[in-house]
C-alpha cells in the first residue's frame, strides 16, 4: 500500500467519517506533505501550484520564511500562556497592532486624533464571530441579529444562527437558538434598492441588535455586492441603534485589494472579525471591536472573565500574527493582490471558449471565481467539479463555492506571479475543452 493509501486509510478508520470524502479505493484525495510559497507537495512528491492559498491562510505564501521565524522563536521561549490569568507581552503587542492596523488607519483625522480598537482573540474564525455576538448583545440588550441568505460565519452553535446554508443548519435545528434573521445578498443595484425596505420591515417585527455581513461572500460563491451595500447597512445601524459587525475572516489582510474589503466603500464597522491569513498558519483568530463599544458592552474584569478560552492569546499564534502582518506591509501585498487581481480577470475571461455552458467571472482583487450554469441557467456542479478535477491532474489546487457547487474558486498566495497565474488561466481554457457536448 503507497503512503497516500496508508495515511487515509488511518483516517477513514479512525476520524469522524464526516470529515473527509475519501474514495472507496482510497486513491484520494491527495494528502499534503509540505509546502512553500505557491506551492505544495503531496505524500507522493508530486508538486501543486496551491489557487486556494489553504482557505485563504498562506496570504503571504505558505511557511514563509519570516513568519515561520518568528513562531520558531516564540516556541523557544514561551510556547503557552494563561491568557486571561497572566498574560505575555505578545498578546499586547498584537493587540496594539490590531486597533492600528483597523480603527486608527479608518478614523485619522488632521490634528492626529483617532479611534482606537479593542481585541478578543480567539482561536478560530467561527469563535471571532460569536464574540462579536456576545458583544452586540451586551451593548444593545437585544439578541436578535440581521444576517444575509448565502452567510457563512462558522459552525459553532453561535454562529450557525447566522450561517444560511441548511446542509449545516439542518441537522442541529432542534437545538439553535434561532435569534437570527436572514435578509437576501444583493448582487445587483436593483437587489440592493429593495433592500433598504425589507431590513427596515424585520427591524420593526423584533429589533435587532446587529446586522452580521461579510463584504465578499467566499463559501456563498464570491458574491460581490454592490457598491452602496455596506454604506447602506452603516446607515441602518446607526438609525436603528445596532451594531455593524463585518466578518472579513476571508476578505481581510489584502485578500481584495486593500487591508479589509470594507476599505473599498469607506466604511467604517463597529466590529471585525479576522482570522486565517492573520497568522498565515497558526489557529489565531480576533474580533477587534471600537473600543467605546467594547468598554461599554463587557464589564471590567476583576478576576474572572466571562468570555475566555485555554488558548486564548496564544504565544506563537501573536508572534507568527505580528510578523506575517509585517510582510504585508512591507512586501505591500494589498496592493500587489490589486494589480494581480485585475490581471487574474482578464486572463479568466480571455480563457473561456466559446461553449454552450454559461460562464460568470467576478472577483476583487486575488478573491475571484468562475459560475458555472448550465444553457437553461441551472447550477452545473458536475461539469465544475470537473474542471477542478482536470486542474488538479494538471497540477493546480482550486475549490468549489457556493450552494451548489458550482463555483470556483481562485483565492492564490498574494505572492504568487503573473506568468502562474497565466499558466492557471491556460490550464483553466484546457479543463473547460474538456466537457461533455450539450
Amino acid at each position: 500500500m503507497n503512503r497516500t493509501r496508508k495515511i487515509l486509510g488511518l483516517l477513514r478508520d479512525y476520524e469522524s467519517p464526516n470529515v473527509l470524502a475519501i474514495a472507496p479505493d482510497l486513491s484520494g484525495p491527495l494528502v499534503w506533505e509540505r509546502a512553500g510559497g505557491v506551492h505544495v507537495w503531496d505524500a507522493a512528491g508530486r508538486k501543486y501550484i496551491d489557487l486556494t492559498a489553504a482557505f485563504g491562510v498562506a496570504a503571504a505564501g505558505h511557511a514563509n520564511r519570516r513568519v515561520v521565524a518568528a513562531g520558531r522563536r516564540q516556541m523557544g521561549v514561551l510556547l503557552h500562556a494563561m491568557g486571561d490569568v497572566y498574560p505575555h507581552a505578545g498578546k499586547a503587542a498584537l493587540a496594539r497592532e490590531l486597533s492600528r492596523v483597523t480603527f486608527e488607519r479608518w478614523t485619522a483625522r488632521p490634528d492626529n486624533s483617532r479611534l482606537t480598537g479593542k481585541t478578543i482573540f480567539a482561536n478560530s474564525g467561527f469563535e471571532a464571530v460569536e464574540a462579536a455576538l456576545k458583544t452586540a448583545l451586551l451593548a444593545t440588550g437585544r439578541p436578535r441579529i440581521l444576517a444575509f441568505t448565502g452567510a457563512y460565519h462558522g459552525l459553532g452553535y453561535g454562529a450557525l444562527n447566522a450561517t444560511h446554508r441548511g446542509h449545516f443548519r439542518s441537522p442541529f435545528d432542534a437545538q439553535l437558538a434561532r435569534f437570527g434573521a436572514f435578509a437576501p445578498f444583493p448582487k445587483n443595484d436593483s437587489d440592493l434598492a429593495r433592500l433598504e425596505g425589507v431590513i427596515s420591515k424585520l427591524q420593526k417585527e423584533a429589533p435587532f441588535g446587529a446586522i452580521l455581513a461579510e463584504p465578499i461572500q467566499g463559501r456563498g460563491g464570491i458574491n460581490i455586492p454592490p457598491a452602496g451595500f455596506l454604506p447602506l447597512l452603516r446607515k441602518l445601524c446607526d438609525q436603528f441603534g445596532a451594531l455593524l459587525i463585518l466578518d472579513e475572516v476571508f476578505t481581510g489582510f489584502g485578500r481584495t485589494g486593500k487591508w479589509f474589503a470594507c476599505e473599498h466603500s469607506a466604511t467604517v464597522p463597529d466590529i471585525i472579525c479576522l482570522g486565517k491569513a492573520l497568522t498565515g498558519g497558526f489557529p489565531l483568530s480576533a474580533c477587534v471591536g471600537r473600543a467605546g463599544i467594547m468598554d461599554a458592552a463587557w464589564p471590567r474584569s476583576t478576576g474572572e472573565a466571562i468570555h475566555t478560552s485555554t488558548f486564548l492569546g496564544h504565544p506563537v499564534g501573536c508572534a507568527m500574527a505580528l510578523a506575517q502582518i509585517k510582510e504585508i506591509q512591507t512586501r505591500r501585498l494589498s496592493e500587489r493582490s490589486a494589480t494581480l487581481g485585475e490581471f487574474l480577470l482578464r486572463q479568466l475571461r480571455a480563457a473561456i471558449p466559446p461553449s454552450p455552458w454559461r460562464f460568470e467571472i467576478r472577483g476583487l482583487g486575488l478573491m475571484a471565481g468562475v459560475e458555472i450554469r448550465q444553457p437553461d441557467g441551472a447550477p452545473a456542479a458536475a461539469a465544475a467539479l470537473g474542471i477542478m478535477r482536470e486542474m488538479l491532474a494538471a497540477g493546480f489546487i482550486v475549490l468549489p463555492e457556493g450552494e451548489a457547487s458550482n463555483i470556483i474558486s481562485f483565492t492564490p498566495p498574494l505572492t504568487i506571479t503573473r506568468a502562474q497565474l497565466a499558466t492557471a488561466a491556460l490550464v483553466f481554457r484546457q479543463a473547460i475543452t474538456t466537457l461533455p457536448a450539450l
